[in-house]
């Protein structure tokens, strides 16, 4: 083989050595996000960069080489958990009136807070010790706030009682008390927020519509 025919060979393999490595990057990149979230939702709320490593099978020096800290890591389980629940939350309502639409966001909010709660009760844990987890805290808790108060019509937000005990009622703080706190089951938890909501209604006096 002369000279330019092996500059030709070895420009040929080069390519494939390259997506090779990509490809396992790629590969160990999922497998740590996989191994954090597997851990969280079996109830390790707070494992360790040590512990990931080892359930996804690497060394702990590839978890640092794919996350430059824990924060990293738990921002793509976020961005994991948002694509999953963005299609129910997205969705747009159709109900006749707005007390339709607020029993739909309820049974919306138990799948969403149901698919979300082992990662946000991680989170809650980490928050205090972390700028990115409390910043997205904020965020989050105001986004679910203004759903609600969005689906209300001005008379209901002039009843301001009603229309603060609705927010607590549809909130993950409450999700996660049923759920956490009092043990119920989801489908338990499910329906008593659906009992809150259609009670705290049922007050309303009947003029207002």
């Amino acid at each position: 083989m002369n000279n330019g025919e092996g500059k030709v060979a070895l420009a040929s393999r080069a390519p494939q050595r390259i997506d090779g490595r990509r490809e396992r990057s790629r590969s160990s990149h999922r497998r740590i996000v996989k191994a954090m979230m597997e851990l969280m939702t079996a109830g390790d709320l707070m494992p360790s960069a040590a512990r990931v490593a080892e359930e996804a099978g690497l060394g702990l020096r590839t978890v640092f080489r794919h996350f430059d800290d824990m924060d990293a890591l738990y921002a793509e389980i976020s961005d994991t958990v948002a694509d999953r629940v963005l299609p129910i939350a997205a969705a747009p309502f159709a109900g006749a009136d707005w007390r339709a639409n607020m029993r739909d966001l309820t049974e919306r909010r138990a799948r969403i807070f149901e698919t979300m709660l082992p990662f946000r009760l991680a989170a809650n844990i980490k928050r205090y010790q972390s700028p990115f987890l409390m910043g997205q805290y904020e965020q989050v808790i105001a986004a679910e706030r203004d759903r609600v108060l969005h689906l209300l019509p001005p008379a209901i937000l002039a009843e301001r009682m009603t229309a603060e005990a609705l927010c607590a009622t549809l909130s993950f703080q409450n999700w996660r008390a049923l759920r956490h706190d009092q043990g119920l089951e989801a489908d338990m938890a499910s329906q008593v927020v659906a009992h809150m909501v259609e009670t705290l209604m049922g007050t309303l006096p009947p003029h207002i519509e």
